[in-house]
């Protein structure tokens, strides 16, 4: 079977529900895991799916607010390169600040071995950090949301004004020129915009997938950014526009 029509079946089997196996597709089209893969990877770049770890999702689902567990599937590859550059960003002593998306929970994984303080709203970034040595772990507290296993409301927000964060590290599902970056949760949007003016350093954690998107709920400007970290493919007039605004772009 010739390319196009794989692509065509992946397509309609796709149309039938959410999301789709790469080992199923691969014994339905009698070729190999790598060759799915490939077929995987160019629909992607033409928008009309998006690769998760072990198949794909429709891309309409992956613009929803998918719960914690479905965010850490998507592009996990381009989110571990992504933590790690930034992760570079952090200097000692630092007070830093890690949001509940599935970026920049993975950034957990890569701090550095010195003192920092660490504050979140994330309830698996506590956990990811209980045992490490060395840092100041601080959870906002707050309204337990469970979808994003994180903490909003008033509370968390009382917690904020307390601290003076040097950089803050969070992520979002649409970065758009004109109007800024947006959430689909508008608790998740209220709460980093509050972030957003307690931190002196802004960077923003988001894959090529989210450049040129808009969600439902906009928190920030392009104006309030002072960096973003992203992968190579990302557009690039869209990236060059960022720079000339004065936007640090980091690709990883």
């Amino acid at each position: 079977m010739l390319p196009p029509d794989r692509h065509s079946f992946i397509l309609n089997r796709l149309a039938e529900s959410d999301s789709i196996r790469t080992i199923e597709l691969a014994s339905a089209l009698e070729v190999t895991d790598e060759t799915i893969r490939r077929d995987l990877e160019a629909l992607e770049k033409r928008g009309t799916l998006m690769r998760i770890h072990g198949g794909a999702v429709k891309v309409s689902k992956v613009r929803e607010d998918l719960s914690l567990t479905e965010r850490q599937l998507v592009n996990r590859e381009s989110k571990s390169a992504i933590a790690e550059l930034a992760a570079k960003r952090i200097q000692p002593d630092d007070t830093i600040f890690i949001d509940a998306s599935s970026t920049a929970l993975t950034l957990a994984e890569h701090l550095p071995d010195f003192h920092l303080t660490v504050l979140t709203n994330a309830h698996n970034v506590v956990t990811a950090l209980a045992d490490r040595e060395g840092f100041d772990l601080i959870s906002t507290g707050g309204i337990y949301e469970p979808r994003s296993r994180s903490y909003i409301g008033l509370p968390a927000e009382s917690t904020l004004r307390k601290f003076n964060i040097n950089r803050m590290f969070f992520s979002c599902n649409g970065v758009h020129l004109e109007r800024g970056v947006s959430e689909t949760n508008s608790r998740q949007a209220a709460f980093k915009e509050r972030v957003i003016a307690c931190s002196e350093e802004i960077c923003l954690l988001a894959d090529s997938t989210k450049i040129g998107l808009k969600s439902s709920f906009f928190f920030a400007q392009m104006s309030d950014l002072t960096t973003l970290v992203t992968n190579p493919n990302a557009d690039p007039e869209v990236i060059a526009a960022m720079e000339g605004m004065g936007i640090e772009v980091l690709r990883a």
